[in-house]
């Protein structure tokens, strides 16, 4: 069993910055990705970043150059640095780790940007 809990989310102007966490526990394996998703009302989860164990990243296009994603393997945690945020990065962004038995979801946090 795999637990990831969501934090960081919030309120902020466009412009301004936020970073989410997550924390995993429970059954993780070494060989892993950890990422984001984020999914807005009537509308599919879309890839934000992801991070796998090997250290090479991923971005959807509309993040590149203002997204960073870390992870601490040790705490088996993964950090999302979101700058220069505008409205429509607004969304509930999920947690997400996938290794060989399965794919795990966090339950997601809310980020909010206002114009």
């Amino acid at each position: 069993q795999v637990q990831l809990v969501e934090s960081g989310g919030g309120l902020v102007q466009a412009g301004g910055s936020l970073r989410l966490s997550c924390a995993g526990s429970g059954s993780i394996l070494s060989r892993n990705t950890m990422g984001w998703y984020r999914q807005t009302p009537g509308k599919q989860r879309e890839l934000v970043a992801t991070f796998a164990s090997g250290g090479s990243t991923n971005y959807a296009d509309s993040v590149k150059g203002r997204f960073t994603i870390s992870e601490e393997n040790a705490k088996n945690t993964v950090y999302l640095q979101m700058n220069s945020l505008r409205p429509e990065d607004t969304a509930v962004y999920y947690c997400y780790l996938l290794q060989f038995n399965g794919a795990y979801w966090g339950r997601g946090t809310q980020v909010t940007v206002s114009s």
